[in-house]
């Protein structure tokens, strides 16, 4: 059972008793606390796929440009400079995110976790209480039998003055 179902109601009874066995088992499964954040995120299970950026082909011979051709490379040059210095601006800002919700994520597990404890620390303050419970149950039950026996003895005692002032008869 889930800690958030246990937290939440989610697998008790009607009585409000933890429906499954509380003997150390748990449901902790591995591949969903290792599961990916997302699909697109880099692992060693899936490392993506190396791409890279070409914005021009690769030339593979030497050869001779015409003016016009070095113009409109010089011209491709600086919009590629802007985008590539436009690029590491934004680049830098994912990171930056990414590490903000990497924070956020850290911090929510903490949380997470001062939950859980807490939730153990609440359960064994009640099953301490439980315990200490039914330790007084044989004091409860002793006092039940004074209690018992000294109605028994004022019903006879009655019994016996009704009796004595009523010479016997009911």
């Amino acid at each position: 059972m889930s800690l958030q179902l246990r937290l939440f109601g989610g697998g008790q009874t009607a009585a409000g008793k933890l429906s499954a066995n509380n003997d150390g088992s748990h449901a902790i499964d591995k591949s969903k606390v290792l599961a990916q954040t997302d699909a697109g995120v880099i692992t060693p299970n899936t490392p993506g796929n190396f791409s890279s950026i070409r914005s021009v082909p690769v030339v593979p011979d030497p050869r001779y440009f015409d003016r016009e051709q070095a113009d409109k490379l010089k011209e491709l040059a600086k919009e590629k400079t802007d985008g590539a210095r436009q690029s590491k601006r934004a680049y830098k800002s994912l990171a930056k995110i990414e590490a903000a919700d990497k924070t956020v994520h850290k911090e929510h597990r903490k949380y997470e976790g001062a939950v859980a404890d807490n939730e153990l620390g609440k359960k064994r303050a009640d099953a301490g209480l439980a315990k200490k419970l039914h330790s007084m149950r044989p004091g409860y039950a002793r006092l039940g039998l004074g209690i018992d026996k000294a109605d028994s003895n004022a019903r006879t005692r009655i019994d016996a003055i009704k009796a004595k002032l009523t010479g016997g008869a009911d």
